[in-house]
């Protein structure tokens, strides 16, 4: 007979660790992974999300992309450092540090810690800069948008990258739905045009910073986690945090404060954000594909969005 999952996480920690589990309590926020409280014999207390075991290969993504972003992390972002990782019985496990988080999003009374973490972000953003191991736009390797995968390799043209490893797996997979977009093949055709007069170089971006991935600390530092990490333009970031509820003014006052954007970087962000409409569209149908479709139209109305001179 199988392990109970609460008897196999206990044993697989007490051989990972050599910590003997005595509590574990769960903890709200997690849409795609269960989360727990770990409290240990020692007295110690540790974060984990697990899952069914077909799904470790996102939570092994996710250790990839924390630990890229601790490598370019300033003093004062706190990249949460994974402890353990793997199949407990049936179960998919990570384990890092718990932190008390504080909600960092728009309903935040603390101006000044968002504003610090967008400083934090430009900080990091700078850092990694020209760092790629690859010349180009990119990751190594397949990695997950929540729990859709997200399609990478490398491409020597910022535009090519975002149509055919961004937008094109999207729209593919809304038409496999019997939801095609229209104008998706128009769309397609002129990203690379639009993106051709924006000359961004490749950092290390999160991918996924909407407000519900990012938090404070009481001692000021920001924290960042659940990344979709590749080399990309920096805009993607910033135009991803004012979706889903959003940042704070003080956020983006605090990034360009320390970098300033490219001019032409609001009439990219509709273009940069379709991609996250569309894949909350695959996964969760109802008024995200309405709103995929209209920021389609929206965008092959304009023209050329903030391609040729920037303006």
């Amino acid at each position: 007979m199988a392990a109970a999952p609460a008897e196999s996480l206990t044993a697989w920690l007490q051989g990972q660790l050599g910590r003997r589990l005595v509590a574990r309590t769960p903890v709200g926020g997690g849409c795609i992974n269960r989360i727990w409280r770990l409290e240990f014999a020692d007295g110690g207390v540790l974060f984990a999300k697990t899952n069914r075991a077909a799904a470790l290969p996102q939570l092994v993504a996710e250790v990839e992309g924390l630990a890229a972003l601790a490598a370019h992390a300033p003093a004062g972002l706190v990249i949460p450092e994974p402890v353990a990782w793997g199949l407990a019985g049936d179960q998919a496990v990570l384990v890092m540090p718990w932190l008390d988080l504080e909600g960092i999003g728009a309903a935040s009374v603390d101006t000044g810690a968002a504003f610090r973490l967008g400083k934090y972000l430009a900080d990091l953003h700078r850092h990694s800069a020209g760092g790629s191991a690859v010349a180009g736009y990119g990751w190594p390797a397949a990695n997950f948008i929540g729990s859709a995968p997200q399609f990478n390799g490398w491409r020597s043209s910022w535009g090519q990258f975002f149509a055919e490893c961004r937008l094109a797996p999207q729209l593919a997979w809304a038409a496999r739905r019997s939801e095609p977009l229209q104008g998706a093949g128009a769309l397609l055709a002129l990203v690379p045009q639009w993106l051709a007069g924006h000359a961004c170089e490749p950092v290390l971006v999160h991918g996924d910073l909407w407000c519900g991935n990012a938090a404070s600390l009481r001692n000021g530092s920001g924290v960042i986690f659940d990344p979709a990490c590749y080399w990309g333009d920096r805009e993607v970031d910033l135009a991803m945090a004012r979706l889903f509820g959003g940042f704070p003014p003080s956020f983006f006052a605090g990034y360009t404060g320390s970098w300033p954007l490219s001019a032409g970087a609001s009439e990219r962000a509709a273009l940069y954000n379709l991609y996250h409409l569309l894949n909350h569209a695959n996964l969760f149908g109802g008024g995200y594909q309405q709103r995929a479709q209209a920021c389609i139209h929206e965008l092959l109305s304009r023209g050329i969005p903030g391609g040729g001179s920037g303006a």
